[in-house]
């Protein structure tokens, strides 16, 4: 399993970047590009459990590991969810990590993340074009 790295400067203050990155409307935003009508269920808070969904409550469930506001988020990743059902993966430890680090009026944003090998390829493609949507709705669009 190979660590996946992925680094963006955003022109806006951390909080900002945080509060893009999970609030509901924005998150929804910049995940899309992963599947069409992606959203979150969890209360957000370490140690809970999140799903990641889309339109037929398919996708994956995780565990919040680590949450300190402003900072970083991590997850772990246990399954998938076919049709609202969990199914246990032996993924060994597939993790999704946030890292955000106030630069004066800019953040830094890394991600690193340990991917299963079906979907490496994919998160390659994929992430660099949801961040690009991330930092465009940090930069440019109003708070929703």
């Amino acid at each position: 399993m190979n660590t996946l790295t992925f680094e963006s400067r955003i022109n806006a203050p951390v909080t900002r970047v945080w509060e893009t990155l999970w609030n509901d409307p924005t998150y929804r935003l910049w995940t899309a590009v992963f599947m069409l009508g992606s959203y979150a269920v969890s209360d957000w808070e370490e140690g809970s459990p999140i799903m990641f969904l889309s339109s037929g409550d398919c996708g994956m469930y995780s565990v919040i590991e680590t949450k300190i506001l402003n900072k970083q988020m991590s997850f772990r990743h246990l399954g998938e969810v076919i049709n609202g059902e969990k199914i246990a993966k032996d993924w060994g430890k597939v993790t999704e990590n946030y890292y955000l680090k106030e630069n004066g009026d800019s953040t830094q944003l890394k991600i690193a993340m340990n991917s299963a090998p079906e979907f490496e390829d994919y998160m390659k493609e994929t992430f660099p074009k949801a961040i690009a949507i991330l930092k465009e709705i940090c930069e440019t669009q109003p708070k929703l």
